[in-house]
């Protein structure tokens, strides 16, 4: 399966963040969408998600050399700032999900066992939400789309503020995830993206590139994204 990206661009105002963008992301792979903050990673998502409207620009999947429009089920999304419902708890709310996305779940588990692939302790399942850590509520949203098998995962800095035991958990999860969708993860550390990612794709000046993984070893080629980055940031 592939993810193609067909002329996309995005203008606020004078300002344009995403400049005619012509890519495809492959199924099996974690991508590394690698960029400075305000660098327009947060946007791209956005419009691939629809959630804000792009200038220009077609999104599509092909499987087995059939190509077809991406459709609002083929995208997940999980914000740098988890939105979970807090006036519900943990099982009331993945109770909720399951049975309004029951025609659509292949192989139904119990709502324990969902926990369990999660690390979410026995205490915590049945506390509101709103008393749940971030690392937790991270965790939530990262198990819905677990549930719903997205064909296209779109991360937005998930792992960012999270402690090291949960930000390890939540890469391992990641990892164990990749196989059959397509992975877009966007950040803006380079370690972290080398820890995890198959794939790192630049976006500077509002277009994307592919950065060799193996030249990002090599220091003198790290200090030439930085300067590249830097140099984006007085665009």
């Amino acid at each position: 399966m592939k993810f193609t990206i067909e002329h996309l661009s995005k203008r606020f105002e004078t300002k344009e963040v995403l400049r005619d963008i012509d890519f495809t992301f492959e199924d099996g792979k974690i991508y590394g969408l690698l960029g400075r903050n305000g660098a327009g990673k947060t946007t791209l998502f956005n419009c691939i998600n629809r959630d804000i409207k792009s200038d220009s620009g077609s999104f599509f999947l092909e499987t087995d050399g059939v190509r077809r429009e991406v459709q609002a089920e083929d995208i997940g999304y999980v914000l740098s700032t988890p939105t979970v419902p807090e006036f519900l708890t943990g099982r009331e709310f993945l109770k909720f999900f399951i049975d309004i996305n029951e025609d659509s779940i292949p192989v139904r588990k119990s709502l324990d066992e969902y926990f369990d692939d999660i690390s979410i302790a026995p205490e915590d399942r049945d506390k509101l939400m709103k008393n749940y850590s971030h690392g937790m509520k991270n965790k939530m949203q990262m198990l819905i789309n677990i549930i719903a098998q997205p064909n296209v995962l779109l991360l937005d800095e998930p792992l960012t503020s999270l402690d090291v035991v949960v930000a390890e958990e939540m890469k391992q999860l990641l990892r164990s995830l990749k196989t059959g969708r397509i992975t877009i993860f966007s950040t803006h550390i380079m370690d972290l993206a080398l820890d995890l990612c198959d794939e790192i794709v630049l976006l500077s000046h509002g277009e994307l590139e592919v950065v060799e993984k193996s030249n990002l070893d090599n220091q003198t080629f790290k200090d030439k994204i930085i300067a590249a980055l830097r140099e984006d940031e007085h665009v």
